[in-house]
């Protein structure tokens, strides 16, 4: 079976090839770097690219840590054991084009050892979505079809299950409306009868490399469009639905606080500029309110 140390290595290298390809798409910024130790076992590295031609703000995270889960982290995992090991890559970017949508992606393993000589407790999980500030059908199928052929290619189930998983996790309960148009969402995947290890792994690190030629055809058909100071008001609207999200309800960001983590590369998927406009409501008839309605669960996009 494949290590922990092997997994944490893969990821590590799907991490840089996506920061390069990302610093060629962008022309101008270069990812800043900081490695960094976790009090208390692990750490890993994080990569900022800021103020670009097209990326205002992104990470891309490396870490792999290890130690003593809290009780409350325990109670949220629903396990028993204190050791544990966990890795991954998380991305998000930030464009300043209205036109060219929010991404975010993680690809990630956990482990929790047991007793000698006993298979550990242990899986795999993630996901890629989506969150356009203005929803264009042609630029949603795409994306959706894109992370469809990386699920056909290992289950015929995959796309479907997991895309009912990420309609109803990347739901923002107190606004009844999702955060985008989604994607796909997983965890707790683990070995069958059908899928071993290697081939979990394998599904784990097409998904990561799946990223880039998916986004960087977003940003360059939307990139060169013109805008106006209307439409950058209201991505900075939807950024704030974004922030409310991550705080309110993301377990990757409750799981790194709660396990002593390091809190710049844990919020830095929030964005550099939002508002929060008093009781808005759209124009009837209007692009805005377009995307409004189809910030719902169960759209199908292919």
């Amino acid at each position: 079976m494949i290590s922990k140390e092997q997994i944490a290595a893969g990821y590590r290298e799907i991490q840089d090839e996506i920061c390069a390809a990302l610093e060629a798409t962008d022309g101008q910024a270069k990812f800043e770097e900081e490695v960094w130790e976790r009090d208390g076992g692990g750490g890993g590295r994080t990569r900022i690219i800021q103020n670009g031609n097209i990326f205002e703000k992104g990470g891309v995270n490396f870490s792999a840590v290890h130690g003593k889960l809290p009780h409350t982290m325990k109670k949220a995992l629903n396990v028993e054991q204190e050791d544990f090991f966990a890795t991954g890559v998380s991305i998000v970017i930030h464009p300043n084009h209205p036109l060219v949508p929010i991404i975010h992606m993680n690809i990630r393993y956990f482990e929790m050892p047991t007793n000698t000589g006993e298979t550990p407790v242990h899986w795999f999980g993630g996901g890629i979505d989506l969150t356009p500030h203005y929803v264009v059908d042609e630029d949603a199928r795409f994306f959706h079809q894109q992370i469809k052929d990386v699920c056909d290619h290992f289950s015929d189930e995959f796309y479907h299950r997991f895309k009912t998983w990420a309609d109803d996790y990347f739901f923002i309960k107190h606004r009844d409306e999702t955060r985008g148009i989604g994607g796909i969402f997983y965890d707790r995947l683990t070995a069958n009868e059908e899928m071993n290890w290697e081939m979990i792994f394998e599904f784990s690190k097409v998904l990561g490399r799946s990223f880039i030629p998916t986004y960087t055809e977003l940003v360059n058909r939307n990139r060169y469009k013109e805008f106006t100071p209307e439409q950058q008001q209201w991505q900075y609207q939807r950024r704030s639905r974004y922030t409310e999200f991550n705080l309110v309800y993301d377990a990757g960001t409750r799981f790194g606080l709660e396990t002593n983590g390091r809190i710049e590369s844990i919020l830095m998927s929030l964005p550099p500029t939002a508002k929060w406009v008093y009781d808005y409501h759209a124009q009837p008839g209007s692009e805005e309110e377009r995307t409004l309605s189809l910030l719902k669960k169960g759209i199908n996009w292919v």
